[in-house]
């Protein structure tokens, strides 16, 4: 753990990888609910640092993270967040063969997966997803599109994401939701938020087809 002072009230705190950063992270939430977290305005959490912004004694607290002991992450109880989708993006057949197998096996790979948002980021709503694991990991499109349409599924490095809204961007892309992931009239306003469990379920459509 290495923890960087951020202006006048903020610390960045650096953690060794994703699980060390979700352990993290979950350890700021259990002790702001049981109110033993001295004060701090906002918690945000990256894929290897969590930001305290807002916080009253910034001094204390950087002496007092290394001491902390973080438990691993507790197992997600309840239901997850399920998400339908048609896997029709126009990536699946280069993902397939990233993985050396067929577009039908991505989809049954994908679908059987149990993910977890780790961070949030890029726009209102867009979570980082993690669950597929390092075997597929996939790279980034060498040159991204200019403009990703709402409710893509994409892939890159060990992240799976669902595009919010239209934008730029170079993740391949393996399907698409209907599902609204931001709505600023809804409480809560995202769909999907750190520490949430998901699934994605196949809709009806098969496997291979071009948007």
């Amino acid at each position: 753990m290495r923890v960087l002072r951020v202006g006048e009230r903020a610390l960045l705190v650096e953690l060794d990888g994703g699980p060390e950063t979700e352990a993290f992270h979950a350890e700021v939430l259990r002790r702001r609910a049981a109110g033993t977290l001295p004060a701090v305005r906002e918690v945000v959490p990256a894929a290897r640092t969590v930001l305290l912004d807002g916080v009253a004694d910034p001094d204390r607290l950087a002496a007092e993270l290394p001491g902390w002991e973080v438990a691993p992450v507790p197992p997600r109880t309840g239901r997850a967040v399920e998400v339908p989708v048609r896997y029709d993006g126009p990536d699946l057949a280069e993902v397939a063969a990233l993985w050396g197998v067929s577009a039908e096996a991505v989809v049954r790979i994908h679908t059987a997966a149990e993910f977890r948002v780790a961070f949030c980021g890029f726009a209102p709503g867009f979570g980082y997803l993690t669950g597929l694991g390092e075997r597929y990991g996939v790279p980034r499109r060498a040159t991204p599109r200019t403009v990703v349409p709402a409710g893509s599924v994409g892939l890159a490095g060990p992240y799976t994401g669902v595009y919010p809204r239209p934008s730029p961007g170079g993740w391949q892309l393996i399907g698409t939701t209907d599902a609204v992931l931001w709505d600023a009239g809804r409480e809560p306003a995202a769909l999907l938020s750190p520490g949430t469990r998901v699934r994605f379920v196949a809709e009806g459509s098969a496997p291979g087809g071009g948007r």
